[in-house]
C-alpha cells in the first residue's frame, strides 16, 4: 500500500491517527447496516414455524455475533453438520431479506465515511459471521462494494466470533499486521474477537448499551463526524 494521501476530512486522519490504523475491518450486520433487530424478528417468525421462541436479550447474548452454525445449534441444542445447519440457516436467513429489503439502509454517515477512507488509500475489508448470500443482498441494494478489497465470511473460518481467527485471517488477506488494523464492530463477541487479534476496535451502539461495549477503544453511534467527535473514548 502506498503513503496515505492528506485529505478534506479532519475526522478520518484523527481516527486514524489515535488508532495507528493502516487498514479498517468492518463487521456487516449491525456495523455497515442497522439491521439486528430484522434479523431479531426473523428468528422469532422462524421459530415460531417450529414451536420455539426467543427474547431480545436470548438474541443478543447467544446469537448476535455468532455464525449462523453456532446460532442454530443453539437454538436446537445439539451439534449439527455444516450441510443440516446451513439448511435450517437458509430459510431464516430468506425470512430476513424478505422483511429487510423495502427498508434496508447504511448506518448513518458511512458512505462518506468509506468514500474519506478509499480517498486516504486505506485499504479496507468485511469480516462478517454472515453468509454470502447475505452479504450479496447487502451490496446489491446498498452501492459499497467497490470499497472493499477483502470480505471473509463463515465459510472461510472453522471457529466464529469470539474466536480471533477471522480477524487474523482478514488481515493476512489485506497484507497488513493486525497490530496495524482497526475494527468496527456493534457486537460483544466481535469485539472480543478484535481485541484477542490485537487490534483495536470502534464499538458501533446499535445493538448493545454503551455500558456493553465498554471493552472497545472508543464507542460511536454512526459515521457521521459528530459522533466520532463526540463518542466515548477509553484510553
Amino acid at each position: 500500500m502506498g503513503q496515505p494521501t492528506e485529505t478534506n476530512s479532519p475526522i478520518v486522519d484523527q481516527v486514524l491517527t489515535r488508532m495507528r490504523a493502516r487498514a479498517v475491518i468492518f463487521d456487516l450486520d449491525g456495523t455497515l447496516i442497522d439491521n439486528n433487530s430484522f434479523h431479531l424478528i426473523s428468528w422469532q417468525r422462524y421459530l415460531k414455524n417450529i414451536g420455539k421462541d426467543i427474547s431480545e436479550e436470548e438474541y443478543r447474548v447467544h446469537i448476535n455475533g455468532r455464525t449462523n452454525k453456532d446460532a442454530i445449534e443453539y437454538i436446537y441444542g445439539r451439534k449439527m453438520k455444516d450441510d443440516e445447519a446451513m439448511e435450517y440457516a437458509l430459510q431464516k436467513e430468506e425470512i430476513y431479506r424478505n422483511l429487510y429489503k423495502p427498508l434496508i439502509k447504511p448506518v448513518s454517515g458511512l458512505i462518506q465515511f468509506l468514500t474519506d477512507l478509499d480517498n486516504h488509500g486505506i485499504p479496507m475489508a468485511i469480516a462478517t459471521s454472515g453468509i454470502q448470500v447475505n452479504i450479496d443482498f447487502m451490496f446489491e441494494n446498498i452501492p459499497i462494494r467497490q470499497y472493499f478489497k477483502t470480505v471473509i465470511n463463515s465459510t472461510h473460518i472453522k471457529y466464529g466470533k469470539p474466536d480471533p481467527e477471522i480477524y487474523f485471517k482478514t488481515a493476512k488477506a489485506l497484507g497488513v499486521p493486525a497490530r496495524q488494523c482497526l475494527v468496527f464492530e456493534d457486537s460483544i463477541v466481535g469485539i472480543k474477537a478484535a481485541k484477542a487479534a490485537k487490534m483495536r476496535v470502534i464499538a458501533v451502539s446499535t445493538t448493545h448499551s454503551k455500558e456493553e461495549l465498554a471493552g472497545a477503544d472508543m464507542i460511536v453511534e454512526n459515521y457521521k463526524p459528530e459522533s466520532f467527535a463526540t463518542g466515548i473514548l477509553f484510553g
